[in-house]
């Protein structure tokens, strides 16, 4: 390995200088030229994969900051281009967060993205975060600017839901609809979740498998719910729009909250006869896997 891409790899991140708020320098100037051509073809791998996929807003807002298969980002410039849209900033950090950061930066319109790059080895499936799921699958969003209310009102709810003891309830809301959300569209479903969009193999499966169930979107049933993070997900959850997401998240979360503690968990693959299904999956998929896996 050259000094270069030692330079370069995560490790690097992990060792350098942070803020109290775990931010620290991207030093967009140290990234080695495999590791922007690793951006370009995570880049355009997407945007093949995401036509007729990805929801309307997303790709509107793709173009207006001008992301591209032209190296990785440098999130000083891309904020300058997404502040005066919506408010909203990108800062580099090293690694995942603190709850308690991570919701502070959110409540004030920050959002904390991976400065590392995937390596080469898990460019299709990846354990944590990175500057290609961060900033191609959450930050174009945040240039919308109902959904970039969203994520502040999520930030802020945040705040109010580790002080109650209610983080698992809310952390399931991020996770169906930020991270793995569908949305209907006059074409059909269409992706918005970031998780999703980031991955090119989910992002068909999401949409065109019969494995996995498609349910419309209600808070307290997905607050409920139980989810895997080292796979494909069971059950995806479809909102209506952004405008009534966000219409759902300012209400008064406490009553919720009482009724959510007395509540039991809904296993991520079950459908409730209370559930709108939109179209109930095989979980064939995952049958398969099961069955490989014990023999």
């Amino acid at each position: 390995m050259t000094e270069l891409n030692q330079s370069t790899e995560k490790s690097r991140y992990l060792s350098a200088p942070k803020r109290p708020d775990f931010t620290l320098d991207q030093d967009w100037g140290s990234y080695s030229a495999a590791e922007h051509d690793r951006w370009d073809r995570l880049f355009a791998r997407a945007q093949t994969v995401l036509k007729g996929r990805a929801c309307d807003e997303f790709l509107a807002a793709l173009k207006t900051l001008q992301l591209s298969e032209s190296g990785i980002p440098d999130l000083e410039k891309l904020s300058a281009r997404l502040t005066p849209l919506t408010g909203w900033q990108v800062v580099p950090v090293a690694e995942l967060v603190p709850d308690e950061i991570f919701f502070d930066h959110l409540a004030n319109r920050r959002f904390p993205a991976g400065a590392f790059i995937r390596p080469e080895h898990e460019m299709d499936y990846l354990q944590e975060p990175d500057i290609f799921h961060d900033v191609f699958g959450h930050v174009p969003l945040l240039a919308n600017p109902v959904y970039a209310d969203f994520m502040e009102a999520y930030g802020k709810g945040g705040q109010r839901a580790m002080a109650l003891g209610q983080l698992k309830n809310l952390a399931r809301l991020y996770w169906y609809t930020v991270e793995f959300g569908l949305m209907k569209s006059a074409d059909g479903l269409r992706i918005f979740g970031a998780g999703i969009l980031s991955s090119a193999t989910e992002s068909v499966f999401a949409l065109e498998d019969a494995s996995p169930n498609r349910i419309t979107f209600d808070l307290e049933r997905v607050m409920r719910t139980n989810y895997i993070i080292d796979d494909f997900q069971q059950s995806y959850f479809v909102i209506e729009s952004f405008e009534k997401l966000l219409q759902d998240s300012y209400q008064d979360f406490g009553a919720l909250y009482t009724r959510l503690a007395k509540a039991d968990d809904i296993a991520a693959d079950e459908v409730t006869p209370e559930d709108h299904v939109i179209s109930r999956g095989t979980l064939d998929y995952f049958k398969r896997k099961r069955a490989s896996a014990i023999h």
